[in-house]
């Protein structure tokens, strides 16, 4: 991984406190917050999923909601509920757990697709509609998804629409041999250091400085090489859509920002295309792996810059 600029250093030092050994996942996922995305994580249960979005939370300093969906959650119980108040004898809007800056939609492949579908709006446009009325969400607003492998009994599948959604995708994976030794030996959980935390201030001028991120004519002759070969046929079942082909562009600024960098070469690329990729593209042969797209990618676009 490429040195990160010395503002993110001790963002990643501090999480990494709570996660031990996962400074490439941490760095991802503030990536694809700073970059304004959502991020969906799926693994298997217990290797750190909740503690990294807590984590995350807490060194952002923004509040933290916790939906743990199940095959009997409804719309209403995320996005609230007009109910008839007999005092005022007014209907009053009571507020669902997606009002909050940081969500964790914990297991969201548990749910019914209908209850999936309750986040599209949310995630596109920062804002939901209940009974024709508009409400807008707080800004930041950052979801992170987590979901359980596939294989396992009582998921159901995320339509591509949600999955789309998802601006990268990553799995966290098993600790490291000294990183499993630290974490058995702790006595009590760690916290994140408080002088770590960062303002409001300081999220808003991160998030501007990315958008500001200069992507040449020739980096972006890489990425539509890249997106034009996701479309081709010959390796997916269909290509990256536009808004993946954002979302790349967008998580490409991200992490040349964190690197230090006001404009992108092709290291960032090929650093995050794996991942703005894994969920959305599908081999037509095979399980779809973040090493197999990764090595497709690489192995077929050349950058010229």
């Amino acid at each position: 991984m490429n040195q990160l600029d010395a503002r993110f250093t001790p963002l990643v030092e501090a999480v990494s406190s709570v996660l031990y050994g996962k400074e490439e996942s941490i760095t991802l996922a503030l990536a694809a917050f700073f970059a304004k995305g959502h991020l969906l994580v799926e693994d298997i249960p217990g290797v750190g999923k909740t503690t990294l979005a807590k984590a995350l939370a807490s060194l952002l300093g923004l509040e933290f909601n916790r939906i743990q969906f199940t095959s009997d959650l409804l719309p209403s119980d995320i996005l609230g509920v007009n109910y008839f108040n007999q005092k005022q004898s007014e209907f009053v809007f009571k507020k669902g757990p997606i009002f909050t800056q940081f969500l964790l939609a914990d297991e969201i492949n548990r749910s019914m697709p209908k209850t999936q579908s309750a986040l599209l709006e949310a995630m596109e446009e920062n804002s939901i509609t209940i009974d024709g009325e508009r409400y807008e969400l707080e800004e930041p607003f950052f979801v992170m998804g987590t979901q359980n492998p596939y294989e396992e009994v009582g998921t159901f599948k995320l339509p591509d629409s949600q999955l789309d959604r998802f601006i990268c995708a990553m799995s966290i994976g098993y600790p490291a041999h000294e990183a499993e030794r630290a974490i058995l030996a702790q006595k009590k959980p760690k916290r994140i250091p408080a002088h770590t935390h960062i303002t409001p201030e300081e999220i808003k001028e991160i998030q501007d400085a990315v958008s500001r991120v200069h992507l040449s004519d020739a980096l972006l002759d890489y990425l539509q090489a890249i997106i034009a070969l996701s479309r081709n046929g010959v390796y997916f079942t269909h290509g990256l859509s536009t808004r993946g082909a954002l979302a790349l562009a967008q998580m490409t600024r991200a992490w040349a920002c964190m690197h230090g960098r006001d404009y992108a070469i092709p290291d960032d690329v090929t650093a995050v295309a794996p991942y703005v990729s894994l969920h959305r593209l599908h081999f037509k042969e095979g399980k779809t792996t973040l090493e197999r797209i990764r090595h497709v990618i690489t192995s077929n676009t050349q950058p010229d810059a």
